[in-house]
């Protein structure tokens, strides 16, 4: 009887864990791809490539180990390519980077003194990198609600609301604030739905030696530090011993075939592991894998969406319709929100 219980429970925390997933970081995602080079389109090619990779690693993984293993794009490695310029060759040398950065993901699962020696990385060293990175995305809350306090307030105050007596609706709760703005401002009657319709746009990868510094080398160690590594303490504090080998070689060889589509890495689920992996998702560990597959589904469900989601993105972030608001303020809220994630976790 207990299991039958807390199989529905279970359901709705995979749920929750690809809801949170998805709407906590996904501008993140489309301002970094922008960032290097992708039109609106690539962008929600990329994200639509993200979305079907990392929801069949999670089906397959939680389905095959009977474990809640969760997986999800690389966040940081989102936020390192907002910061960085346009390469060499445009998206293409981006693409290629991204191939890279998958082979090496894909090195470590194959070649494990290679991972070993990711691990070596000096934890203090890998955080400082990604506190460089998130800086300008952690700041621009206060620069955009000086620019347009009425707009920006609310979203900032459901967050806080909600992340003191709710935390787990904190970044949705945000998410339909800042919908109720846009609704507001009559954002959605400005919308672009030109590329709205599910479709990937392919893009073939140039490979150049200023992208595989700049963007390639970066986004693999991030990758590693900030949510693979993570991701595997954050499961084996929940008593799930799945090995890294294996979830590497998927994540890297998923990373290299979703890269001509915009893809940019995906890697283990760290912050929003807890999520599906912890009581929340049931009582009962050995039954705690049909989250991961519920998680793995929602984000498959996202993937033909990716279009629209890019539209309402994109129509969010123009000056014009948010009162001087730049794109900045969007990818920056995702990164607050996930900065406060973590910490309370």
């Amino acid at each position: 009887m207990a299991k039958t219980t807390g199989t529905p429970h279970t359901v709705l925390a995979g749920v929750v864990c690809g809801l949170v997933g998805f709407t906590s970081s996904f501008a993140v995602v489309l301002t970094g791809l922008r960032a290097v080079g992708a039109s609106e389109a690539q962008a929600a090619s990329g994200l639509f490539a993200l979305c079907l990779t990392m929801g069949l690693g999670c089906v397959l993984f939680s389905w095959r180990l009977r474990m809640p293993i969760t997986m999800a794009w690389s966040t940081p490695g989102a936020a390192l390519l907002a910061t960085a310029a346009v390469p060499n060759g445009g998206f293409a040398s981006a693409v290629g980077a991204f191939v890279i950065c998958g082979a090496l993901l894909a090195l470590c699962g194959l070649v494990r003194p290679l991972g070993e020696l990711v691990e070596r990385i000096p934890g203090a060293l890998a955080s400082a990198m990604l506190a460089g990175v998130l800086l300008h995305l952690v700041i621009a809350p206060v620069t955009a609600a000086q620019a347009d306090p009425w707009a920006i307030a609310p979203v900032i105050l459901v967050w806080l609301v909600l992340t003191a007596f709710a935390r787990r609706w904190a970044v949705l709760g945000a998410l339909v604030a800042a919908v109720v703005v846009m609704v507001a401002r009559g954002v959605f009657g400005r919308l672009q739905l030109g590329h709205a319709a599910p479709e990937f746009a392919f893009v073939t990868p140039h490979f150049d030696t200023g992208a595989l510094f700049a963007i390639a080398i970066p986004l693999f160690v991030v990758t590693m530090t900030s949510q693979n590594i993570p991701g595997i303490a954050v499961l084996g504090a929940y008593g799930y011993k799945p090995g890294l080998r294996a979830p590497l070689l998927y994540t890297g060889a998923a990373s290299v075939v979703g890269a001509p589509a915009g893809g940019h890495a995906i890697n283990l689920a760290a912050i929003s592991a807890a999520l599906a992996a912890g009581p929340e998702a049931g009582p009962d560990p050995k039954r705690r894998w049909i989250a991961g597959v519920s998680c793995g589904f929602t984000y498959l469900a996202f993937g033909p969406l990716a279009g629209l989601v890019s539209a309402v993105a994109t129509a969010a972030a123009s000056g014009i319709t948010i009162a001087g608001v730049d794109s900045a303020f969007w990818g920056l809220v995702a990164g607050l929100v996930l900065y406060a994630v973590l910490a309370r976790r």
